[in-house]
């Protein structure tokens, strides 16, 4: 982590405070290219995954470049933090897989309660509501989330490549041998999707700046170059080579901007969907701003941000505005510690990424272009680094340990993070209910209100 001797001057110093913060801006626009080469992906992946609840992939794009865009610059002026934010990953699963394709919403209605969500946030934001609550869900849980998440992310990823696919045991590994004549089709594609996790993995274990966006990259070229020399036949998945015939333009944003649909807004099924965007949302946006900020040494002598509310504001609003635009929720994206490795300690790094976001509007046709077998490895290895979590649980402590187990595996073989939240949260107040009185004392209000309307919830629904 690099520390500048020499004090800056001029504008920017004044406007961002950088010699007050041990910077200058060098440092600030390298930090800011670290970590947009490090979140990039999720140009790539975003639309892959919104797409199949049905939304057109071009506006998607748009609609995260732009809610990304303004959602970073609002953290940079709100709170002058190096931190970037982007449609969060395991949150637009959800809103695909789960909502549309499970729960049988149309992605209009998604919308609708990614903004819901959104404006709650905001409203939270304003007042000391969401500390309470966010105390309020005991620590087991919010680590047994995160790792959740990272298994269904995964789980869908190795469906999108094709590597698990449906057989009479419910799922089964994709067998090439039986699948001999769709090897040019989908066989190439499950084998690059392999290699392509394991170059990801390669370059994670290396510590590789932005191994993530290489890893999609790299697996996209070797399609492209099976494509070329006709190892890969695009008439079944389609042509992996971008189309620049309309030439370098900014895709139309219209298909998706403000569609949402209000009807079942107060519908319970509804409720739900909105509050499991909000659990997770703010769990996740404060988990990462802490962690964050706890590397860069931004942490006052009590454990606290202090200026945690204009990041959460700006994470609320980017939500808030990017379901209008047409995009899942946005979200402070940890991969933002990789800029604070490089040095970045100001809204100037954010500044900077926020302007590549929107240097990549005019890169559309290659961001479209990545297939889904290159990015199933970006979900493969970003569920490994998000299931780590669960070993912060103490095993030990079956109080504790048991619920973090259940909410775990609820998520990926439920098919859904809601039913992980909800069966997690009913799982720690039954259990610690019978616990005995000091197992009842880590009860809180909050968490009988949650298990309560979630044991309603699978009765009336």
């Amino acid at each position: 982590m690099s520390t500048p001797t020499k004090a800056p001057g001029g504008t920017l110093d004044r406007v961002f405070h950088l010699s007050a913060n041990h910077t200058d801006v060098k440092t600030e626009v390298m930090a800011g290219v670290t970590t947009f080469m490090t979140m990039a992906y999720i140009l790539a992946v975003n639309p892959s995954i919104l797409s199949a609840a049905g939304m057109d992939a071009g506006a998607v794009f748009t609609a995260t470049c732009l809610a990304s865009i303004l959602a970073t610059v609002l953290m940079a002026v709100f709170a002058n933090y190096p931190f970037v934010l982007s449609a969060g990953m395991g949150l637009n699963a959800y809103f695909a897989y789960t909502v549309v394709i499970k729960m049988g919403y149309s992605w209009q209605m998604a919308l609708a309660a990614v903004f819901v969500e959104g404006v709650i946030f905001i409203l939270l934001s304003l007042t000391n509501v969401r500390e309470a609550i966010f105390n309020a869900i005991p620590l087991p849980l919010k680590h047994a989330v995160s790792a959740g998440i990272g298994l269904f992310i995964a789980f869908i990823g190795l469906q999108n490549c094709k590597l698990v696919v449906e057989s009479a045991t419910l799922v089964g590994v994709y067998n090439f041998a039986d699948n001999a004549a769709d090897f040019r089709t989908v066989g190439i594609t499950v084998l690059l999707a392999i290699i392509g996790v394991l170059i990801t993995s390669i370059l994670v274990v290396k510590k590789v700046k932005g191994n993530i966006l290489w890893g999609i990259l790299a697996t996209w070229v070797l399609g492209i170059l099976c494509q070329v020399t006709g190892l890969y036949d695009p008439s079944v998945l389609g042509s992996v080579l971008p189309d620049f015939s309309n030439g370098i333009a900014i895709p139309s944003v219209l298909p998706t901007l403000g569609q949402l649909d209000f009807s079942k807004v107060l519908s319970l099924d509804f409720l739900v969907v909105v509050f499991a965007f909000l659990f997770v949302d703010m769990f996740d946006t404060l988990g990462t701003l802490i962690g964050v900020a706890s590397k860069a040494d931004m942490l006052d002598q009590d454990g606290k941000l202090p200026k945690i509310r204009g990041a959460l504001m700006a994470d609320a609003v980017g939500t808030t505005a990017g379901a209008v635009l047409g995009t899942s929720t946005i979200t402070t994206f940890v991969e933002s510690a990789s800029g604070v490795s490089e040095g970045g300690r100001t809204g100037l790094t954010s500044l900077v990424s926020a302007a590549l976001f929107g240097a990549a509007l005019f890169l559309s046709p290659i961001f479209l272009a990545i297939p889904s077998f290159a990015t199933a490895p970006a979900l493969i290895v970003v569920g490994f680094l998000m299931v780590g979590a669960i070993l912060k649980v103490d095993f030990d402590n079956a109080f504790d340990a048991i619920p973090a187990y259940i909410t775990l595996i609820a998520m990926p073989f439920m098919y859904s993070i809601s039913e992980g939240i909800a069966m997690g949260t009913i799982s720690y107040v039954v259990i610690n209910l019978f616990g005995g009185k000091e197992r009842r004392n880590t009860i809180s209000v909050v968490m009988y209100i949650l298990a309560i309307l979630f044991v309603f919830k699978y009765i009336l629904i």
